[in-house]
């Protein structure tokens, strides 16, 4: 049996790259919208919206290999796969504010790599299966969703 390790690897860094680019992307119109006056709330939603469109499309394509049309239900995968990272990462900055881990660095930067573990978990397992790399995945996951289409 041939190891998935090499891949899973150029995978891994092809999914760090796509993150600086829409983390750069997102944080580039953060800072235009708020040089525009449009405040901290709408700045930041366009930067995350922003971000994580270029991330599905460059991760969709790049990273997990995946040409042509879109999967049945990507998109909305994509998503939820994004709010389970987002709320585990909040959920270790807000267990850590509890146990008076107040505005430390380090408490961001652990929420912030599970949040990465977990969003290209989610990806390379739930959101974009069936590529290149793995032929068999998608047809593996539809069978376990009742109404997929393979």
């Amino acid at each position: 049996m041939r190891s998935a390790l090499p891949s899973d690897v150029s995978r891994m860094l092809r999914f760090g790259a796509v993150g600086l680019l829409n983390t750069a992307l997102g944080y580039t119109l953060i800072l235009a919208g708020l040089a525009l006056g449009l405040g901290d709330i709408v700045s930041n939603a366009a930067g995350y919206a922003a971000g994580l469109t270029l991330g599905f499309f460059l991760n969709r394509r790049w990273t997990f290999a995946l040409a042509g049309g879109f999967r049945p239900g990507a998109v909305a995968r994509y998503a939820m796969t994004f709010v389970v990272a987002y709320g585990a990462n909040l959920g270790i900055v807000i267990a850590a504010m509890s146990a008076g881990f107040i505005e430390n660095p380090f408490v961001h930067l652990a929420g912030n790599c599970l949040y990465s573990i977990i969003f290209y978990l989610g990806s390379a397992r739930f959101v974009f299966v069936g590529g290149a790399d793995d032929p068999d995945a998608f047809a593996a996951t539809s069978a376990k969703w009742p109404g997929a289409v393979t």
